[in-house]
């Protein structure tokens, strides 16, 4: 008759259990290692590139672009 797993293999399924999350968790945190060292260099090049000015290069204000602006566009 058939009445489940046994102790034994109850035993060595929780202990197989236990060394796959840990290995899960050990490649998660390598993951997010390297997420926070890609997004620490974008943000490096980012500040580098832009020259002091607010926004990015090309952009420009709404409300002060060249004397016209925002107001400029309607009359």
């Amino acid at each position: 008759m058939c009445f489940g797993p046994s102790k034994e293999e109850k035993k060595a399924a929780a202990e197989q259990r236990v060394e796959a999350d840990a290995a899960e968790q050990k490649v998660k945190e390598s993951a997010a290692k390297q997420k926070r060292e890609d997004i620490q260099e974008a943000l490096e090049a980012r500040t580098e590139g832009q020259g002091g000015m607010r926004g990015g290069a090309g952009r420009r204000s709404l409300m002060k672009a060249g004397g016209q602006g925002f107001l400029g566009r309607f009359k």
